[in-house]
Formats: C-alpha cells, sequence, structure tokens
C-alpha cells in the first residue's frame, strides 16, 4: 500500500477547482492500486505567520526547551513527519493575486527548516528529505502558464527541490474564469489521466 499526502490550500472547501482536480488523481490512481490518504488542509490547520519565537524553540534542544517550545516545535515536527511518511506528495495550489496562498507559505516556512529538511554546503544548499514523486495541481483564472506572470511554478520548484523534491509533476487548470473554463478543465484532467499512470509506477 503506497501513502499519499494531500496538502489543499484553497479557501473555497468542497468548491475548490484545486481540491476537487486534486481529489480526481487521488482517485485514478486508487483504481489502480491500494493507497492511503493523508490529508492536510491548511484552510483547518490555519498555520500563523511564523514569529521569531517559534523559530526560536527550534533551534533549542529538545531536553531544554519550555513547555511553550515544545508546543511549537512540535507543529513543525509534525508537518515534516508527514513528508517523511508519504510515499508521494499532491500539492493542491489555487492562484491567489499571481502567487500562492498565505497559508502555504506558512507551511513551508515550516517544513524549511536548517539541519532538517535542508543544509548549507560549500557548493550551496542541499535538500535532506528523501526524493519521491510531487505532483502540483494549480488552478487559475487567467492563462498564466509560461509566462512572466507565473510567480508560483519557478516558487515550487525552487522551495520543493530546495528540500529535496525533484521529482516533480505540473498539472494546471487555467482560464476558469473566462469563457474558456470548460476547455481548461479539460485539459486538467487529460493531464490527471495521463499522471495517474505514472506518479506510483
Amino acid at each position: 500500500m503506497k501513502n499519499v499526502l494531500l496538502v489543499t490550500s484553497s479557501l473555497l472547501g468542497d468548491n475548490s477547482t484545486s481540491t476537487n482536480l486534486s481529489n480526481a488523481l487521488l482517485d485514478k490512481l486508487s483504481q489502480s492500486q491500494e493507497i492511503k490518504i493523508q490529508l492536510r488542509d491548511l484552510a483547518e490547520t490555519n498555520l500563523p505567520h511564523l514569529t521569531q519565537v517559534e523559530m526560536g524553540a527550534w533551534a533549542t534542544p529538545a531536553e531544554e526547551r519550555s513547555q511553550e517550545q515544545a508546543n511549537l516545535a512540535a507543529v513543525s515536527d509534525g508537518l515534516i513527519d508527514e513528508l517523511k511518511q508519504a510515499d508521494a506528495i499532491i500539492f493542491a495550489v489555487p492562484m491567489y493575486n499571481f502567487g500562492i496562498p498565505s497559508s502555504l507559505k506558512a507551511y513551508f516556512d515550516r517544513v524549511a527548516r536548517a539541519g532538517v529538511t535542508f543544509k548549507y554546503t560549500e557548493q550551496g544548499s542541499v535538500g535532506l528529505l528523501e526524493s519521491k514523486p510531487v505532483a502540483v495541481v494549480c488552478a487559475r483564472g487567467g492563462f498564466y502558464q509560461g509566462t512572466d506572470a507565473d510567480s508560483q511554478t519557478p516558487y515550487l520548484k525552487s522551495m520543493l527541490g530546495f528540500i529535496g523534491y525533484n521529482q516533480l509533476s505540473f498539472v494546471f487548470a487555467e482560464g476558469l474564469a473566462t469563457p474558456e473554463r470548460d476547455n481548461g478543465l479539460a485539459k486538467a484532467q487529460e493531464q490527471i489521466e495521463n499522471l495517474s499512470k505514472t506518479l506510483l509506477a
């Protein structure tokens, strides 16, 4: 059985296109093999902006942490453990104001930890998480793929590669706020169909 972690970041719940497309990918995967799904809904997790206090908790040895520090460190530790336990990861990512949701940024701020998920060397940074298949399902109201206005894709490639994930696949559903919505969804469904055959292969 494969463990698949789904990280959603939309504010729209059941009405979210990025989440619904990611669930469609999960359905396709489950048709070919048995999978166990772990859901991390960042709208429900409600991570606050990262603070110096929380970063200080990470830097404090576990045996020296106060109860507050232990509680703060446990949040990051839990998110990182979810990544480590997964055989594959799916990120459902809507576009908000040309970027990723702030909830997803808060998530990455907690899973990118020096000495835990990456380290710096004389040759540059090195990701410490074991590489595994990662799918990113992006939903956009307009058309951004391959343009300078698409700040999501390079950021996500850099961020995920920074912690060790380089087996990346992207699904793009674009034009969702235009008359081309149906065409955009159809193209995304085709990408999902193709990806479902290779993601856990």
